[in-house]
């Protein structure tokens, strides 16, 4: 994505020239929405209950930290969740289980994290219902949540929460290609809870929209997976690599925790490259966890990756559950 168009997008003025495609891109959503709200497209069955974790906006928003909390904390309050997701990245034919064990070639960055930290099945396929069918066949789960698939409407669900970056937020408004939006902002209306990402110097808010913290201040060994306080390197010159949706937060993350960073953005889910993740000299080299699954087998024994969780004030925290609960019993 064009640094050019990112700037448009979360400047007041869209590209006029644009602004008929978003039309466009709004015309068809609709009819499409409009076709599973009138039953002209069916909507499928399944057996247990969904909720959807998405966004209406391009870009970072913090989703799978996200999945991964909730997936846990249903666990926790005895439910046998899975989690089902697009595996963007990976060439799926059909729908599989993905464990944590898995490459990333074959599910997806996004999913390996899933697997590797949601303590809970991980399905993944362009077709998320048989990803669905399969979850509730074959692992026994008594609820799913879809990472992502806001806009498939095929899938059924009982509940849907959309992330949203309190920097970004809706940025200018307008759909794609004009804007970064998928939906329009009315479709917040419609949707059970907004979770916004907190970061430093954001201030998007919504009505009645919870707030979400990324807890990043472990420091994983690529080589060895020695763990370290990331408080550890303040003060040091590092270098930073980061292919997810919005990489200058990465950074700046590391510059709060005193870090001089020498910041190198990559598109999202992109597959570094050896020369992507040298710099000529032997200083530290950062990344995000995305990245570095996509690393297995290269030899790194400067670099380290960020572990990311989400986190709530428990207050928060319990009210979404408690509404979740509620639903998913109903």
């Amino acid at each position: 994505m064009s640094a050019w168009l990112l700037r448009r997008w979360y400047s007041p003025h869209p590209a006029w020239f644009l602004i008929p495609f978003s039309w466009l891109f709004w015309l068809l959503s609709a009819l499409r929405r409009g076709a599973y709200a009138l039953g002209i497209l069916p909507v499928a069955r399944l057996p247990v209950p969904v909720i959807v974790a998405g966004n209406i906006s391009v870009g970072g928003t913090g989703k799978t930290p996200f999945v991964i909390w909730l997936a846990q904390e249903l666990k926790q309050r005895g439910f046998r969740p899975g989690i089902v997701t697009r595996g963007y990245g990976a060439n799926l034919s059909h729908a599989r289980l993905v464990t944590a064990d898995a490459g990333a070639h074959e599910a997806g960055d996004e999913t390996l994290l899933l697997a590797r930290h949601g303590g809970v099945p991980v399905a993944a396929g362009r077709d998320r219902v048989a990803a669905a069918r399969l979850l509730a066949e074959e692992q026994g789960v008594d609820a799913i949540i879809s990472d992502d698939g806001l806009q498939h409407y095929r899938l059924p669900r009982r509940y849907e929460i959309v992330l949203l970056d309190g920097s970004r937020g809706l940025g200018n408004g307008w759909l794609l290609p004009a804007g970064p939006l998928r939906e329009r902002a009315a479709r917040l209306q419609g949707v059970q809870q907004v979770v916004i990402k907190q970061v430093p110097g954001g201030s998007f808010a919504w009505p009645g929209a919870l707030s979400m913290r990324l807890k990043a201040d472990t420091a994983v060994s690529l080589q060895g997976g020695e763990r370290k306080p990331l408080s550890a390197s303040a003060g040091q010159s590092v270098h930073a690599v980061a292919g997810i949706g919005n990489p200058e937060q990465f950074f700046a993350t590391l510059r709060a925790a005193g870090l001089t960073v020498d910041g190198r953005a990559l598109p999202d889910h992109a597959q570094p490259l050896p020369a992507d993740l040298e710099f000529g000299d032997k200083l530290p080299v950062f990344m995000t966890e995305k990245d570095a699954v996509k690393c297995a087998g290269m030899t790194l024994p400067r670099h380290w990756y960020l572990e990311a969780a989400a986190e709530f004030d428990a207050a928060e925290a319990v009210r979404l559950l408690d509404d979740i609960t509620r639903k998913l019993k109903g």
